[in-house]
């Protein structure tokens, strides 16, 4: 199975201003495509990452007015790690000191160094210091290459337990790099940098409530549709209940449930945030799916400004 790592992580929002200015302004991240969630055309589809919004970069968000705020708890993504250079720690501390964003020292696990954050609905996002992260992080936010985020480091699930989560994710290709107390790490080798899962076991964690802050689904990353065919046969012949392949315009995904109920989704690489829009001009254009593009006018008033 040719899992390179994670693709990008969906999310639930509470505003569509303050999520966009976070991201592109706190963290530095290019919005590489605004467009609209498939089944309520209403809601804006935003998606943040690295120049191009590669595979293992774009954290995408919907944000829903009005949506009631999640709960922590078992059954989701309760993390999101990205990766920074060696030794951006105290560069970004100042950062967002000077913006006001909440942020502790990061000590471990695993003997990281970084910080802990939280977005602007209580998202749980980590800054981790990685030695030896070859991509190029995206320079027009306003943080300079020394410090650029790269793109995700991982992502964290907590569950009531992990076995069976844990063999679901080494049948697509991870392996155990380390355990220390309840959080085993999982890694892929020759991944995209989006390498590692962690899951944490808390057999006593309430259950998680979706809502604004909390992870809607995180996306692991394959070459292009054959390999995604390849991993759904093997997937469906180790049990797990899987989706059709859905065109969603900028990759194609299939869906299926974890055994610890968190949401998977294996995304293609092709065919890009390019498609539809030059590379130059990415995420400034409202782009509408192909059967909401009759709605145009309609969705247009209906979407709050966000770069005001």
């Amino acid at each position: 199975m040719k899992i390179n790592g994670l693709h990008h992580v969906t999310a639930l929002a509470s505003g569509a201003r303050e999520n966009n200015a976070f991201y592109t302004h706190a963290l530095g991240l290019r919005r590489v495509k605004k467009t609209v969630n498939f089944d309520a055309p209403d809601t804006y589809h935003l998606y943040y990452g690295d120049e191009l919004g590669r595979p293992g970069t774009a954290i995408t968000y919907f944000p829903f007015a009005g949506i009631g705020k999640g709960a922590k708890g078992a059954g989701t993504t309760s993390e999101v790690a990205y990766s920074i250079p060696l030794g951006a720690a105290d560069w970004w501390a100042e950062r967002l000191d000077a913006l006001g964003v909440p942020h502790a020292r990061r000590d471990g696990p695993f003997g990281e160094t970084g910080l802990n954050l939280a977005g602007p609905d209580g998202e749980a996002i980590a800054l981790v210091e990685v030695a030896d992260d070859p991509r190029e992080g995206w320079t027009g936010g306003g943080v300079e290459a020394a410090h650029a985020i790269r793109g995700f480091h991982g992502v964290t699930l907590t569950l009531r337990e992990t076995a069976r989560t844990q063999a679901l994710l080494e049948t697509m290709g991870y392996a155990v790099a380390g355990v220390e107390g309840a959080r085993t790490r999982l890694k892929v080798a020759n991944g995209n940098g989006a390498d590692v899962v962690d899951l944490v076991a808390d057999a006593e964690a309430p259950r998680a409530i979706e809502g604004a802050g909390s992870v809607h689904h995180i996306a692991f990353s394959v070459p292009d549709r054959e390999a995604q065919d390849e991993a759904r046969r093997i997937l469906t012949q180790a049990g797990a209940q899987i989706t059709p392949p859905i065109d969603r315009d900028y990759f194609w995904a299939i869906y299926f449930r974890t055994p610890g109920g968190v949401l998977f989704e294996i995304a293609t690489a092709e065919p890009g945030f390019d498609r539809d829009e030059a590379p130059e001009a990415l995420g400034t254009a409202l782009k509408l799916p192909r059967q909401h593009e009759r709605l145009r006018s309609r969705i247009e008033e209906i979407l709050e400004p966000i770069d005001a």
